[in-house]
């Protein structure tokens, strides 16, 4: 989708925050490791600044990863999940992913899989948008909400302090 035809405003993303993310994720597909299935993906993520005194450009708020095979096939892990890690060991958390890339070499558009969605629907908004590229780097986006539909997340938990009273009474 040309990015003239989208309103980035409901998506709360610049047009120059929105082509740093699609290069990023682009570049993190490059860096893949997948000797058995060749399939690469790359993810990029971009964050809010960790404090008010953050002056770094949108380049310096996203965080990249790759997939990672194994050849002990269950033991590989998704790009999307790389990202994610690299931005909690830097400190992000839960609400700081501002929109999510993720980039493959198929001439369709490839949804994050089904553990990744539920991964990133710990850290992420139901609105948040999950711009998807292709091959070219041509790109469809869906939020978060529209790829997890009911979802189970954290806001779904009561607290734990509630949690362990219930059980006591």
């Amino acid at each position: 989708m040309p990015v003239e035809e989208l309103n980035l405003d409901q998506y709360r993303i610049t047009a120059q925050e929105l082509q740093a993310l699609s290069a990023k994720c682009l570049e993190a597909r490059e860096r893949a490791y997948c000797p058995y299935s060749q399939f690469r993906v790359g993810a990029a993520l971009l964050l809010r600044p960790q404090s008010e005194s953050t002056t770094a450009t949108a380049e310096h708020n996203i965080v990249i990863g790759a997939n990672v095979e194994n050849a002990a096939y269950p033991v590989g892990t998704c790009a999307e999940r790389v990202a994610v890690g690299t931005a909690v060991v830097q400190g992000y958390k839960r609400g700081d992913i501002r929109a999510v890339g993720v980039a493959t070499d198929i001439e369709g558009y490839c949804s994050p899989c089904g553990m990744c969605r539920q991964f990133l629907r710990e850290f992420l908004d139901l609105d948040t948008p999950i711009f998807m590229h292709n091959k070219d780097g041509n790109f469809q986006v869906k939020t978060m909400g529209e790829l997890l539909p009911m979802s189970f997340g954290p806001d779904v938990l009561p607290p734990p302090e509630e949690l362990l009273a219930s059980r006591a009474g």
